[in-house]
């Protein structure tokens, strides 16, 4: 399973030791998984660290030898040299200036394609999801809220949740305004979770069975695909439109 399942630290700072070299760092995995040989490990880093466009050369080099942006590349080298079939993303790009953001998402992009890899990509960010999902689940304190086809969930967005985070998304556009929705309120304990729907203390859309009752996560037709929503009202409207649920 380790070698199957991968993983993106979010700090490309900390996740490296500072007192290993490029080749030290990553030559464990290597090793672990049955990669006897020195020069076979140098020879497989090498590789890896070209395919992430750097230099075979730079494996003997100390994580502070490297911009923000290249440590991140080596944490992706690190993930994939076993070959994984899974790798998990861990906010992969907020660390990043978003010039950066693009070319490290730009070759996670290109590396999946390559090696036919499943991301698993955990962001706050839509405009990332939006760039590199093909399925979407939206969690609220530990819950999915609305989840479906990456086309489908950004065409819709019935949670209002979702709503909030992709009037959050900034647009560079100067003559295409939006109305940005500020949530009241605060983000309320995991010790205490409020009673009823967890969000409708923030929600200006809360009604009285949304204090008392927790929505169940719903499954739809829409447009032929699975989608669902865990949410009182957007059911209402959901019948409204007569996309009926598969209760």
């Amino acid at each position: 399973m380790r070698r199957k399942v991968q993983y993106i630290f979010q700090d490309p700072q900390s996740s490296l030791n500072p007192a290993f070299t490029v080749y030290n760092s990553l030559s464990d995995s290597l090793l672990i998984h049955g990669v006897k040989s020195k020069l076979e490990r140098r020879k497989i880093i090498g590789e890896m660290l070209e395919k992430v466009n750097m230099r075979a050369d730079q494996m003997d080099l100390f994580p502070n030898e490297f911009s923000g942006g290249q440590r991140q590349r080596i944490g992706i080298a690190r993930a994939l040299l076993v070959n994984p079939e899974i790798v998990i993303c861990d906010e992969a790009v907020s660390a990043l200036d978003v010039s950066i953001q693009a070319q490290v998402l730009n070759l996670l992009s290109s590396i999946q394609k390559d090696n036919n890899l499943t991301y698993m990509f955990i962001t706050h960010d839509l405009s990332v999801v939006e760039y590199i999902s093909n399925r979407i689940a939206v969690m609220y304190l530990g819950k999915i809220v609305e989840m479906g086809e990456a086309e489908d969930l950004f065409s819709n967005m019935f949670h209002p949740y979702t709503q909030a985070l992709r009037s959050a998304v900034p647009i560079a556009d100067i003559n295409h305004k939006k109305e940005r929705i500020v949530l009241e309120g605060d983000v309320p304990s995991l010790m205490h979770l409020p009673s009823g729907c967890h969000f409708h203390n923030r929600c200006k859309y809360c009604t009285q069975i949304c204090k008392e009752k927790e929505p169940e996560l719903k499954e739809y037709n829409i447009n032929g695909k699975k989608y669902f929503v865990a949410c009182h009202r957007a059911h209402e409207k959901l019948i409204d439109l007569e996309v009926k649920s598969y209760e």
